[in-house]
């Protein structure tokens, strides 16, 4: 399972790929995580599919991370009397409380968060921002707005507020519910939808309680106001180009992208770019031009993940997808000029230990041509400090805990491998030559690097840089644990 680029693929499942052989090839082609989306998954799907993977998991013996995407609240207009109305340029037009249906003047809104929050001046943007109006007036139970762009509106289309701070949590009723169902099902990530500010991500906190990493799905304009805030809050972000270009210009979202991916890099957290990335191979067996550049731009600017969303979940080539986009990461990154695009973006490491070592064992390894950098980390702090230094080294991440093992598999350049803690510095050095050797990494007479934290198993206390040579030792290496069915796995609870 050594993978032949840093950059990682995320793949939706679905209807088009949620069974074991479906699922296995998809990790043979190059996915590394996969995501369910619980837009669309109920809690005995979510189930049924956790336990495929793991047994997928199983069968090819290399840690797969599992993120369940939470819905978030949805807010939609109500029922027209003909089942659509025709607004056009100019007209007004009315948002109520009457649940009676709506016709050419009027529809019902059920959101009273809405009719709280929303000002004078406030844009409303309908069906997926085909359809911009401007608000001109608010009443306790009526909003009266001017249609600048028209068109046809149907019943329960989207509604989005780009100007409006709404007084409402990330998480609805039935995100709670399905959170509770992906922590039961042990879940590596939860992402989080509709996040406005800070406060969200504390919220989630709360409930998760470290059984899983919180992701931070950036689709909002008042997210990206509060941007560094909620990166050093949450445990990775994902830029959801898709809402974000509905409820911002749409122009600003490629240079948004660059930032975010630089903000989060700086903050060590991983970041994924999500959204019509092959778009067109839900139909199609190759991907557009544009679509190729798109992924590429993203492996250039050093992003952690790329994912896949229709185009893996219900698309008519599914594993091609994964293919593809795992032949264009491997392709960009033996591009001349991918090791220079990418020391450019990096920033100055923090002023603590961990962080001086993690910088110094890249510059290192670079400069004697070491084989791999190998690096314990128990929870997982240590391979996110070797991960945003983005040495052209391949790097090996040993941990004990087989959640931490998943979880990072999301993290740029990281070779995740469960095994047991070193329980001395002699048995440190044994177990990570023997390791980068049984998995291909390096070669006998080769280097690497091992870092770790003295006391050996002290969580986030990196400290240690030592070079060793691969050698035959004249007794058997240690064979290190494979990845083992769900419930035997020793978790870090």
């Amino acid at each position: 399972m050594k993978r032949q680029r840093r950059i990682k693929i995320l793949a939706t499942i679905g209807p088009a790929s949620n069974d074991e052989k479906t699922l296995e090839q998809l990790v043979r082609a190059g996915a590394d995580v996969f995501r369910i989306n619980m837009s669309h998954a109920s809690h005995e799907v979510l189930a049924a599919s956790v336990k495929l993977i793991r047994k997928v998991e199983k069968s090819v013996g290399h840690p797969i991370g599992i993120l369940v995407d939470l819905q978030g609240p949805k807010l939609r207009v109500g029922k027209f009397l003909n089942g659509f109305c025709t607004l056009k340029h100019n007209d007004y037009f009315i948002f109520d409380t009457d649940k009676k249906d709506g016709d050419h003047s009027r529809v019902y809104l059920p959101h009273p968060e809405i009719f709280n929050s929303i000002s004078k001046g406030d844009n409303l943007l309908l069906d997926d921002g085909k359809i911009q109006l401007i608000v001109t007036e608010v009443e306790k139970n009526k909003i009266t707005s001017q249609v600048i762009h028209g068109g046809k509106l149907s019943d329960k289309k989207g509604v989005s507020l780009p100007d409006t701070l709404l007084s409402l949590g990330a998480l609805t009723k039935k995100d709670y519910a399905d959170l509770d169902a992906a922590l039961e099902n042990d879940a590596d990530w939860i992402a989080l939808s509709f996040v406005q500010r800070p406060d969200d991500i504390y919220d989630i906190r709360k409930i998760v309680k470290g059984k899983a990493g919180i992701l931070a799905k950036i689709e909002k304009p008042q997210a990206v106001e509060r941007l560094e805030e909620i990166i050093l809050l949450s445990d990775a972000i994902m830029i959801a180009r898709g809402d974000l270009g509905v409820e911002m210009p749409i122009e600003s979202v490629p240079g948004l992208q660059k930032q975010m991916i630089r903000k989060a890099r700086k903050h060590g957290k991983p970041v994924v770019v999500a959204t019509q990335m092959l778009e067109s191979m839900i139909s199609a067996p190759v991907p557009t031009r544009a679509e190729v550049s798109d992924v590429s731009t993203a492996v250039f600017e050093g992003a952690d993940a790329v994912m896949l969303s229709a185009e893996s979940a219900a698309g008519d080539y599914p594993i091609k997808a994964v293919e593809m986009m795992n032949r264009v990461a491997i392709a960009v990154e033996g591009d001349k000029n991918f090791t220079s695009i990418i020391r450019a973006q990096a920033t100055e490491p923090e002023a603590t230990a961990a962080d001086a070592i993690s910088a110094a064992t890249r510059q290192v390894a670079e400069t004697l041509n070491l084989a791999a950098i190998v690096t314990y980390t128990s929870s997982g702090s240590t391979g996110l400090r070797a991960a945003r230094e983005r040495p052209a080294t391949p790097i090996i991440a040993l941990s004990p805990n087989l959640r931490t093992a998943r979880r990072l598999a999301l993290v740029w350049g990281l070779h995740c491998v469960q095994t047991e803690d070193a329980k001395s510095l002699e048995n440190m050095v044994e177990r990570a030559t023997s390791i980068a050797l049984l998995e291909g990494i390096a070669r006998l007479g080769d280097r690497i690097a091992i870092t770790a934290g003295v006391p050996l198993g002290t969580p986030g206390a990196t400290n240690m840089l030592r070079i060793a040579f691969v050698a035959d030792n004249k007794k058997p290496a240690r064979k290190h644990k494979r990845v083992k069915s769900h419930k035997k796995a020793k978790l870090d609870k």
